[in-house]
Order: C-alpha cells, then sequence, then structure tokens
C-alpha cells in the first residue's frame, strides 16, 4: 500500500450542472483548485472535496493580460489570468 504524502494538498472533483464529476484539480485551499479550473475557462466552478461532503462554489473568469516585464523570452506576449469570487459552500446529503 502506497504511503499518502503529506504535504497539505487535496483534492478536489469539478461537477458539472447535473453533479457529474469531470475533472480533478489539487491545492493546499479550494480556492487554488478554483483558479486552476477558470484558468482552463470553466466560469460555474463547483468543486467537491474528496474526503468529504463539501461542495465549494465558485464565479470564475479570466482575462488575457500583457505578460510580466521579468518574463522569461520563451513565454508569449500576452497570458490569461485568472479570477474567482467564493460565493459559498453546500453539504451534500450523500457522496
Amino acid at each position: 500500500m502506497a504511503e499518502k504524502k503529506d504535504d497539505g494538498k487535496r483534492n478536489f472533483a469539478l461537477r458539472d450542472e447535473q453533479g457529474n464529476e469531470i475533472g480533478v484539480f489539487s491545492g493546499k485551499q479550494p480556492r487554488q483548485a478554483a483558479l486552476k479550473a477558470a484558468n482552463r475557462g470553466f466560469t460555474d466552478i463547483r468543486l467537491r472535496e474528496r474526503g468529504t461532503k463539501k461542495v465549494h462554489i465558485f464565479v470564475g473568469e479570466r482575462h488575457e493580460v500583457p505578460k510580466p516585464a521579468n518574463a522569461p523570452a520563451w513565454m508569449p506576449e500576452k497570458i490569461w489570468k485568472p479570477n474567482v469570487k467564493k460565493i459559498g459552500i453546500e453539504k451534500l446529503d450523500k457522496i
């Protein structure tokens, strides 16, 4: 049996409107996982925390911005910058 790493990261399953889990994002906080989902273009973000009955609800968006001044040469001129706002937490009856 593999040992669990204790680096503080948690897994969050992205759910669609029907409640199907369509992806998994990881992060130490739910916001970190939501930013990853927003960066991929998701706007209605519902993340179920694995191992619990909590669903974290966010609204996300992303904007194209110029690259930072100290960016490496290989980076494109425009990059995507995500932004999320937490709406609340929902409790599931069952997983």
